[in-house]
């Protein structure tokens, strides 16, 4: 209902769909709230399909909706990212005062959240990055929520977003997740730990099929697999997608004709690009990027089909149950390294700007709300809060099952390649788990050769400070100090 009388606890920006799903959440927690879109009839629409589930007061002037909020204004733009973001930021700051908080709750790039907030703390507003997943329905019912920006400013935006957030054993899916862009970064590396798990997810499929099954058997698979460790929401949904026919009625199922084109919208492509400015291994983020890639190449593709040779894709299973078993073991495998990989760029990227991560905080509030929600994510919880770790691979309930499960995630991905089924994301899964685990790599040649064409030096095994060969002239060696 609309209550002209009221103050607005806290106001929302865009009524599209996540903002007007966002908008009512709070209204049934009990929020007075205000609404606002640049487009008055957007809003006028809002208001006659919900207007009756809490109290609302919408707004067709900027200026007005600024006015029905308490002191300090708490005001949620859910915006498109980019130049839309900046173009309400330039219309909204004019008429808030220092100590109101404008909160981002679209999928910014945390360097632009950073350049936001550095910006508007000079003039005394509070702007807060707040990574948001879940989709529409999330943000409806209950949405995992990761808010970055100032302790001050959390603590008075904080608790509505908390009570709205998803909850876990009574405990929101919602924390501070460190200073300025910190909320952004979480969400995108969440989102770039998404893009490998449908890449892994799509790779078990892909073998399934491989190996005989219907898509019908396969939906039964994964069905089983959710009530397992790998209970998870994209698990759940893979099983519907795969069981769903043609809703035109070709009696075809809906997988098959689908495209086999999947799209971006950036996050995933982010994630990688900072992780290569860190120096950090995502390869499984990226080889899920790049196959995404490759799947919306639709001239490469046909040049690939007509011109490569290779085995037919048709994996021959004697022990079906057995293949099925090794397939679940790779799968979860891979998936503990995309955590693992996602999770060590979050804890660089903290270090580097200077943010307080909790990394027990990031995988709690990931248990329920967004996309990525799964069993593991408690393991994952309780592993960082009992122990300091360098990597989630070494927690021990992690390295025990890497280590039983690890023959199933090897065979499987030996079969796949002698029968031509391509799995790049378990293949890198497995790359980097044994990458970290050798004592020694091929880096010394890397180095070395890298020294004799660009003099570029390298360290010793045996002695401080860096080297150089004199590669065209005696084969000396000489301090590059």
């Amino acid at each position: 209902m609309s209550d002209s009388s009221a103050q607005a606890d806290v106001g929302v920006i865009g009524m599209a769909v996540m903002g007007s799903n966002l908008a009512r959440n709070m209204a049934h927690k009990g929020f007075r709230v205000a609404l606002y879109n640049r487009t008055a009839a957007r809003t006028d629409q809002v208001m006659a399909d919900h207007g009756d589930e809490g109290v609302f007061l919408p707004a067709h002037e900027l200026a007005d909706f600024i006015a029905s909020l308490e002191r300090p204004r708490r005001v949620v733009m859910m915006v498109k990212a980019g130049a839309s973001t900046d173009a309400v930021i330039d219309e909204v700051v004019p008429l808030l005062e220092p100590g109101d908080i404008l909160v981002d709750g679209g999928n910014s790039f945390f360097k632009d959240t950073r350049r936001r907030e550095a910006a508007l703390r000079e003039t005394g507003i509070h702007y807060v990055g707040t990574g948001i997943s879940g989709g529409e329905v999330g943000a409806l019912e209950g949405p995992s929520i990761m808010p970055g920006g100032s302790k001050e400013s959390y603590k008075a935006i904080g608790p509505v977003l908390e009570k709205i957030s998803a909850h876990v054993d009574g405990e929101p899916c919602c924390a501070w997740m460190g200073t300025d862009g910190a909320g952004h970064f979480v969400k995108m590396v969440h989102n770039g730990i998404e893009y490998a798990d449908m890449q892994f997810i799509g790779e078990a499929h892909a073998l399934l099929r491989a190996a005989g099954m219907s898509n019908a058997e396969a939906a039964e698979v994964f069905a089983g697999w959710n009530t397992g460790d790998l209970d998870s929401y994209l698990i759940e949904i893979t099983s519907r997608v795969l069981a769903t026919k043609d809703p035109r009625g070709t009696g075809a199922d809906l997988i098959d004709v689908i495209a086999d084109a999947a799209g971006m919208k950036g996050t995933g492509t982010w994630t990688v690009q900072t992780a290569l400015e860190m120096g950090v291994d995502v390869s499984t983020i990226g080889e899920a990027v790049f196959a995404r890639a490759v799947s919306s190449a639709p001239k490469l593709r046909a040049a690939g089909q007509a011109a490569l040779e290779g085995p037919d894709r048709t994996i021959s299973v004697e022990d079906r149950q057995g293949f099925i078993d090794d397939v679940r073991s790779a799968l979860w495998c891979a998936k503990v390294v995309a955590y693992s990989q996602g999770l060590d760029e979050i804890r660089t990227a903290a270090q580097e700007y200077g943010w307080e991560v909790d990394m027990a905080k990031v995988a709690s509030i990931w248990r329920d709300g967004c996309i990525i929600r799964a069993q593991l994510l408690q393991r994952i919880r309780d592993e960082y809060a009992a122990h300091d770790l360098t990597t989630l691979l070494e927690a021990p309930s992690v390295k025990a099952e890497l280590a039983s499960s690890q023959g199933s995630w090897r065979r499987v991905i030996a079969r796949a390649a002698e029968a031509g089924v391509p799995v790049p994301g378990f293949a890198s899964a497995l790359g980097y788990y044994d990458q970290v685990r050798a004592p020694r790599l091929n880096a010394a040649l890397t180095q070395g050769l890298r020294d004799l064409f660009g003099a570029h030096t390298y360290k010793r095994v045996d002695d401080e400070g860096s080297w150089h060969t004199l590669w065209s002239g005696d084969g000396s060696e000489v301090s590059a100090d």
